[in-house]
């Protein structure tokens, strides 16, 4: 019988306890046969993996500014990411992370591909994202629409590709923000190909549409999404969480996806190295 791939699940969530993590623990958990799964707790007592010892690496979103720390975390945080990115440089046998959110954006800033800064006004609720030309053919979102559909909720955005360092890196921006015709801000990236082994979205691919409708209809996050958005935003909304064509096919897809190839290519690099 093979060896379970160790995954280490970075929580950024700050110590809260949320939706987020137990859905990645409730999709990781598909693939219990194959997978045995260690949570670092990131922002609160500073743990962080041990390189050597993971193959797999999922990073949270989280609450907060993205630029900012505690002078320890992010640091150490920043660290993980440059010793995975020279690891793959380096042995045959590859690691692969996922970042998610708040991640997402700190890596983005960490690699230096994108400006990440605040909103006019906070993104919540499902959208619609659209795949470029390099994510139609990207192997983390086969199988989606285009566009396809994700929950979203965000004060910051990544913006201004520096396209001189995505060429340095080889990365490749696979999702954009839906076009919006009525305002001229520019679309924010809601995807990044960093390299073969190391991807991150914008967006939340592990909401799930029950957890979320259960969110939506706490009464002061009702009231405050018609503040922001009006009634029928609101109502519409609801009726897009439970469809089985959006929230439900990204949670059933995008991990999955990940896990599913990062599986494939390291049980390859093992026996190609037995």
């Amino acid at each position: 019988m093979q060896k379970k791939i160790k995954v280490a699940l970075l929580d950024m969530y700050n110590g809260k306890a949320n939706q987020g993590m137990r859905c990645i623990h409730d999709i990781v958990g598909r693939f219990e046969k194959e997978l045995s799964l260690d949570v670092f707790d990131v922002r609160q007592k500073h743990e962080l993996p041990d390189v050597r010892e993971y193959s797999l690496f999922i990073s949270s979103g989280g609450p907060g500014n993205p630029l900012e720390g505690d002078g320890i975390w992010e640091v150490k945080f920043g660290k993980l990411l440059d010793d995975i990115y020279s690891w793959n440089q380096t042995h045959h046998k590859k690691k692969y992370m996922l970042f998610i959110c708040h991640s997402f954006q700190m890596a983005v800033k960490h690699f230096g591909l994108a400006e990440v800064n605040k909103r006019k006004s906070t993104s919540f609720g499902v959208l619609t994202v659209h795949k470029t030309e390099q994510g139609m053919n990207d192997p983390l979102l086969e199988g989606l629409d285009n566009p396809y559909w994700a929950i979203d909720s965000r004060d910051y955005q990544v913006v201004q590709p520096h396209l001189k360092r995505f060429k340095e890196m080889g990365a490749e921006i696979i999702s954009l923000e839906k076009i919006r015709n009525h305002v001229e801000y520019e679309r924010a990236i809601m995807a990044i190909r960093f390299s073969p082994e190391l991807v991150g979205t914008q967006f939340h691919p592990e909401a799930d549409p029950v957890g979320f409708l259960s969110h939506l209809k706490k009464h002061e996050v009702r009231d405050e999404i018609i503040a922001l958005k009006g009634k029928t935003r609101y109502l519409l909304m609801l009726e897009h969480v439970v469809e089985e064509h959006t929230i439900y096919k990204t949670n059933e897809t995008l991990i999955p996806n990940f896990l599913r190839r990062s599986i494939k290519k390291i049980r390859e690099q093992q026996e190609i190295l037995v």
